[in-house]
């Protein structure tokens, strides 16, 4: 067994005005599984933003900026996180929520459509 020890006493991580943590729950529940790369980047980046409420107002454009991402990247990672229930946003205002009793389900890979494989196939054949 692995006996834990602070390896520099220093710098021991202290929570003060902001909200800037992550409830160890994040991962053991399931929760950082259940995103995918662009959400994980911008719950993080909401995470560190966010003030002792949870609340950040950053805009779109810097946020994509910031963290490098398309518009379409912000707006389905964005999505995904409120569909998940782990922010709210109300077009200005970011809330980073209390993780909920039960985790998200996973992403599912998107299915392509018959026409999509039928194309697909084909392609392999020629």
């Amino acid at each position: 067994m692995i006996t834990k020890r602070v390896l520099n006493p220093g710098r021991i991580r202290k929570i003060g005005k902001g909200f800037s943590f992550i409830p160890h729950r994040f991962l053991t529940g399931g929760f950082l599984a259940a995103l995918n790369q662009t959400e994980i980047l911008l719950y993080l980046f909401l995470v560190v933003a966010a003030d002792r409420y949870g609340l950040s107002f950053y805009s779109y454009d810097a946020i994509c900026n910031l963290l490098k991402l398309t518009l379409d990247q912000y707006v389905q990672s964005k999505d995904g996180l409120i569909k998940k229930d782990l922010i709210a946003f109300d077009g200005t205002i970011f809330q980073v929520l209390e993780l909920p009793n039960s985790p998200p389900v996973e992403n599912q890979p998107v299915k392509p459509s018959p026409l999509e494989a039928l194309v697909g196939q084909m392609l392999k054949e020629v």
